[in-house]
C-alpha cells in the first residue's frame, strides 16, 4: 500500500505504507504518521500517476515527460 500526501511546500509526495520518514524535492524530512493522508493506493505506478495529477491541478498544464524526449 502507498500513501499520497503533501508536503509543507505544496508538493505531493508517495510512500510506502511502512516508511516512517519521506525527504521531499525541496529537502524537508516528512513524518509520514503526521501528514494528512490525500489518496491509498496498490501500486507505485498508480501513486505515481496520481501524483502527477494532484502536481497539474495546483499547478496547471505542467506535463510530465522524460530527459530524453526534452
Amino acid at each position: 500500500m502507498y500513501l499520497i500526501f503533501r508536503c509543507n511546500c505544496g508538493r505531493a509526495v508517495y510512500a510506502k505504507e511502512s516508511v516512517k520518514v519521506k525527504k521531499c524535492v525541496c529537502g524537508k524530512n516528512l513524518k509520514v504518521a503526521e501528514r494528512r493522508i490525500i489518496a491509498r493506493t496498490e501500486d507505485p505506478q498508480t501513486a505515481s500517476e496520481k501524483v502527477q495529477e494532484l502536481q497539474e491541478e495546483k499547478y496547471g498544464g505542467a506535463y510530465f515527460t522524460t530527459a530524453d524526449k526534452i
